[in-house]
């Protein structure tokens, strides 16, 4: 993991991810069993802040049903101030019922995981401010959330809220966030109208749609019959075409560094020209 990182470091990558679960994700069409490893994600994260000197880190993303936002909250800001700076918030609503079950996290129905997700952004976002004033919510209540150390980062670590949820995700998008991540298979002209739904939030919010990030989860893979170098700048064109600022991936056989190498290489270079 430490040569993956140095290499995506190296290579000019913005921004490193990890997962944030406790067990592996139930997709059998993936070959993927839920007692295979899987590392916290955090704990990844301040690995890799020891390893690296400048890419950005953050989870994609973190269940708001793992963390109390207290916790949360010191979580990402020592982060950020161990790496330097360099921290990413990524959270969302949160969907692995097994886990969550398993390991005896609560599970309330998703109505329920959406106010907790608003009241963590408001915590998070009042502490960051400065503000560490008593916070009583419906689901939270922190009678002193003080945050010592700040973060870093100015004004406070980006926040990246997953999903494309319409009414609710892309809404707190426009009022709490600083990016937003949608999945590539959604595909142009999905992307397109999730993009316009979050436009249209910003309007009613009075929030510049500009200064939110955007960015698109896909999945790439160079080697044997995967897209070559070039068939990725095509693609990351198409996204920048789309509206998407910002391309997160994972890669097939990430181990395997040439790959981490040849983007840097030559799709680094000719994405930052549009």
């Amino acid at each position: 993991m430490a040569d993956i990182g140095k290499t995506a470091d190296c290579a000019g990558f913005d921004s490193l991810w990890v997962m944030d679960h406790f067990f592996q994700m139930d997709i059998p069409q993936m070959g993927l069993k839920p007692e295979e490893p899987m590392l916290d994600g955090y704990t990844a994260l301040s690995y890799l802040a020891a390893v690296t000197e400048r890419i950005r880190l953050g989870t994609m993303v973190s269940g708001v049903n793992y963390r109390h936002p207290g916790h949360l909250l010191k979580i990402v800001s020592n982060l950020d101030v161990l790496s330097g700076g360099r921290a990413y918030l990524g959270i969302g609503a949160g969907w692995y019922e097994r886990e969550a079950k398993g390991l005896g996290f609560p599970y309330p129905p998703l109505k329920e995981r959406f106010e907790m997700l608003e009241e963590t952004l408001q915590i998070i976002r009042q502490a960051w401010s400065g503000d560490f004033s008593a916070y009583n919510g419906r689901h939270y209540k922190l009678a002193e959330p003080m945050n010592n150390p700040q973060p870093l980062s100015k004004p406070h670590p980006p926040i990246l809220i997953g999903g494309g949820g319409e009414k609710k995700t892309l809404r707190l998008v426009a009022q709490y966030a600083d990016a937003c991540n949608l999945q590539v298979f959604m595909g142009t002209e999905e992307l397109a109208h999730k993009l316009n739904v979050l436009r249209r939030h910003c309007d009613e919010l009075g929030r510049d749609y500009a200064t939110i990030e955007k960015t698109a989860l896909g999945m790439v893979n160079l080697g044997e019959g995967g897209m070559t170098p070039s068939d990725m700048v095509g693609f990351c064109r198409g996204l920048a075409d789309d509206g998407i600022d910002t391309f997160i991936f994972s890669i097939v056989n990430v181990q395997e560094l040439w790959q981490i190498k040849t983007i840097g290489q030559e799709v680094i270079p000719a994405a930052a020209a549009f």
